[in-house]
C-alpha cells in the first residue's frame, strides 16, 4: 500500500502562504500599496535603533579619545567602560521592540556580557598604569 502525498491547491489570488509552522501554513492578505500601519512600523523601527546608534557614537568618541595620545588612554578607556555600562542598563530597561540591535540574545545574557565588559574596562582603566 503506497501513500500518495495530498495535492495542494494554489492559494486564491491576493493571498500568500507563509511559513508552515507547528500549526500548518497560515494565509495572509497581500496589499499592493504600503498601508499606514507599515509606515508607522518603519518609523518605529528607525526609532528602535536609536539606543544602538547612541552606543556606537559613544564607542566612536571613546576610540577617538584613545587615539589622541598615550596620555589620554585612561580617559578613553573609562569613557568606553561607561558607554558599555550604559548600554547594559539600556538593554535591561528597554522593551524588546525599543532595544533594537542591542538585543542579540536573551535580555539577561546581553546585560551580563555588556556589564562584564564594562566593569572589566573600568577596572583596567583605573588599575593599569598609563605610560608617560
Amino acid at each position: 500500500m503506497s501513500h500518495a502525498a495530498p495535492e495542494r491547491s494554489a492559494p486564491p489570488p491576493g493571498r500568500v502562504i507563509t511559513g508552515a509552522g507547528r500549526h500548518g501554513a497560515r494565509r495572509r492578505e497581500v496589499r499592493g500599496r504600503r498601508g499606514h500601519g507599515e509606515q508607522d512600523h518603519a518609523a518605529q523601527s528607525r526609532v528602535g535603533q536609536l539606543p544602538y546608534l547612541a552606543v556606537m557614537v559613544g564607542v566612536g568618541i571613546a576610540l577617538l579619545i584613545i587615539s589622541q595620545g598615550v596620555h589620554l588612554v585612561r580617559s578613553g578607556t573609562l569613557v568606553f567602560a561607561g558607554v558599555l555600562l550604559i548600554a547594559a542598563m539600556a538593554r535591561l530597561v528597554l522593551p524588546e521592540r525599543r532595544a533594537g540591535l542591542l538585543s542579540s540574545r536573551r535580555r539577561l545574557l546581553d546585560v551580563a556580557i555588556l556589564g562584564t565588559l564594562g566593569i572589566g574596562l573600568l577596572v583596567a582603566g583605573l588599575v593599569v598604569p598609563v605610560p608617560s
